[in-house]
């Protein structure tokens, strides 16, 4: 598994998947378990929805 999730991608689904799961625990809704998904990319740098695209958001090697 290569990652193709870069550095500022992985801070900001970090953060964003913070957010929504909290955002679930106080109202108490099970719509913060979306942000596992945010959460997990951004912890295993790897995205699958990138995949097919051929995305990635890693620095290129020169």
């Amino acid at each position: 598994m290569k990652s193709n999730v870069g550095a500022i991608d992985r801070l900001i689904r970090i953060i964003f998947g913070m957010i929504l799961a909290i955002a679930g625990i106080i109202f108490d809704s099970w719509w913060g378990l979306i942000g596992i998904i945010p959460l997990a990319t951004g912890l295993l740098k790897f995205c699958p929805l990138y995949v097919p695209f051929k995305l990635s958001t890693t620095e290129k090697d020169s």
